[in-house]
């Protein structure tokens, strides 16, 4: 695991902008947050902003924009220009911007005219902030001519899950500008990485034979989401399920009540092949 460490800490140091991808509950908000502070060296959360995309985000939302007020309309800074601020008041220090469900929103439409400046941040060319208004009394607010600029210390990191198919493609401007990093579940873990996982949920009190039982029966059923046409790599199933307190008492209900509806929706024009997988998960039959 050092070596993928390594590895994903030089893209983020090289880049500036990555993307983590994968699965439902391989742990991507736990990767984001820790990396973070692992490359800044202490946990600081003051120099990390978080926040999650959704279908109505917009760009006033994220960059600045005109409010309704009770008087008329007020310029608005957005989430994002007031961290690029705050970073640029502080060019002595690194840090990070986390979008959860990077793709859910509407890319182009949330980040705008800003996108041309996602090119390493290796420029700090100023962007024109402004809307185009024809209203004169809005038009006459200086400060809608503000410009900003994403500074060299701001590191942006985005996740996204590969099994949701109601996300919207990322735009291939901002794609230029990620490089994209696939985080797989631990069950499927190789030679090198080999019972890791099993490791950690011993130290968490799960006994030997469950651990065995969980890994097995998780890589077999992401053996037959990798098989299954309609499916694929994008819709295993992650570990994460299993990175909570009393697993040895909670396998059955995490089973039935977290897993099992998934595989459901997954198979929902063949639930007896939903059924299945989830007896086979449940049963004791190795």
């Amino acid at each position: 695991m050092e070596k993928e460490y390594d590895e994903l800490k030089n893209l983020l140091r090289r880049k500036k902008n990555i993307i983590l991808q994968g699965t439902p509950g391989v742990g991507k908000t736990f990767i984001a947050k820790r990396l973070a502070y692992s490359v800044m060296g202490l946990k600081d959360e003051n120099r990390v902003e978080f926040i999650q995309f959704h279908q109505s985000y917009s760009y006033e939302d994220f960059i600045r924009g005109y409010r309704p007020t009770k008087e008329g309309f007020e310029l608005k800074n957005g989430v994002f220009y007031n961290f690029c601020m705050k970073v640029i008041n502080d060019p002595d220090n690194d840090y990070y911007f986390i979008i959860d469900e990077i793709n859910r929103g509407n890319i182009s439409k949330i980040f705008g005219e800003v996108i041309i400046n996602y090119n390493n941040n290796e420029s700090n060319d100023e962007i024109s902030d402004n809307n185009d208004f024809n209203d004169e009394n809005l038009d006459k607010d200086n400060e809608s001519r503000d410009k900003f600029y994403v500074p060299e210390n701001l590191y942006i990191i985005g996740m996204m899950n590969t099994a949701d198919r109601s996300l919207a493609i990322i735009d291939y401007a901002l794609r230029r500008r990620f490089v994209f990093y696939t985080v797989n579940p631990l069950f499927d873990e190789d030679d090198k990485n080999k019972d890791i996982f099993k490791k950690y949920l011993i130290r968490n009190g799960v006994d030997d034979g469950l651990a065995i039982k969980i890994i097995r029966k998780f890589k077999d059923l992401n053996n037959f989401i990798h098989d299954d046409a309609d499916l694929g790599d994008g819709f295993k199933i992650g570990h994460s399920y299993f990175c909570v307190d009393n697993v040895k008492d909670q396998y059955e209900s995490i089973v039935k009540y977290e897993v099992a509806p998934l595989l459901r929706e997954y198979w929902f024009d063949d639930l007896k092949k939903a059924e299945e997988r989830i007896k086979h998960l449940i049963e004791d039959n190795e």
